[in-house]
């Protein structure tokens, strides 16, 4: 009976995978190097500036839970940003990512242009978009709103995109061959079929519009962000512990209903 030659690697390919692993390893190394030079990074300064930072923690207990009533209209606020934000989103997007899905859309022209406007909504931050929209709006919580519906149409059209693409073509090849029309496919194939995973994407994408709601408030887009700001500047510090704290459970509330929600969607 003939024995089996054991199979090795080539001693060669297997130098060659050590030397670019460590190549990886130097470069990987150099990098942080000079993102610490860049960044000016003081450890140092943490300790001897420890003090400053106690002082304000000591000035901020305890927290001033007697200005609930009078913040929870912003925290109100804070959640309907992200609500609006997230539906409009939604809305825009979809239409958009069907352009934007190769294997649906009617023309690569109108892809290649769903593409463009996905990229640009997503490459500029939703603080630059709230700027913009205060200029022509004022201040308040509208153009916070509509930064973060404009931002959110780049991140889940391009999310949308890759789930249309990626979803089982079948029951669309199925209705085209019986004649469907294109808004029968879409409507009996390409929805039913990607409905649940876009649920699921919208619900984490509310997630992310509510933390990035109350950073928006900093550029006078209302919400909780504009009163830490304003208690801030005020040396308000007790007013600011309770401000964050209500953060923390309106964060950790807003994460537990939706992650229970996409669980009953996924």
């Amino acid at each position: 009976m003939s024995k089996a030659i054991p199979m090795h690697a080539p001693v060669g390919s297997s130098r060659a995978r050590n030397f670019w692993s460590v190549c990886a390893v130097v470069v990987l190394l150099a990098l942080f190097v000079q993102a610490w030079i860049v960044v000016q990074a003081r450890p140092q300064d943490l300790i001897t500036g420890a003090h400053g930072m106690a002082n304000i923690f000591s000035r901020a207990m305890p927290p001033a839970f007697d200005e609930f009533v009078p913040n929870l209209r912003p925290i109100l606020e804070t959640i309907d940003l992200a609500i609006f934000g997230t539906v409009f989103g939604v809305l825009l997007a979809f239409p958009l990512a069907i352009l934007a899905a190769a294997n649906v859309t009617p023309a690569m022209p109108l892809y290649y242009i769903a593409r463009a406007v996905i990229g640009v909504t997503r490459a500029v931050p939703d603080l630059v978009w709230a700027l913009v929209f205060v200029t022509a709006v004022g201040l308040g919580p509208f153009p916070g709103a509509l930064a973060l519906a404009v931002h959110s149409v780049g991140m889940l059209g391009r999310l949308f995109a890759e789930v249309i693409e990626d979803m089982d073509m079948g029951p669309v090849e199925a209705l085209t061959l019986t004649g469907a029309g294109r808004m029968q496919v879409l409507s009996q194939a390409v929805v039913p079929g990607v409905l649940p995973s876009l649920l699921g994407i919208g619900l984490f994408r509310f997630d992310e519009n509510l933390r990035s709601s109350l950073v928006l408030g900093f550029v006078g887009a209302g919400g909780i962000g504009f009163q830490l700001l304003t208690s801030m500047n005020l040396f308000q510090y007790q007013t600011v512990s309770f401000l964050l704290i209500a953060t923390f459970v309106l964060v950790a509330c807003a994460e537990r209903i939706s992650a229970y929600l996409r669980s009953l969607v996924m």
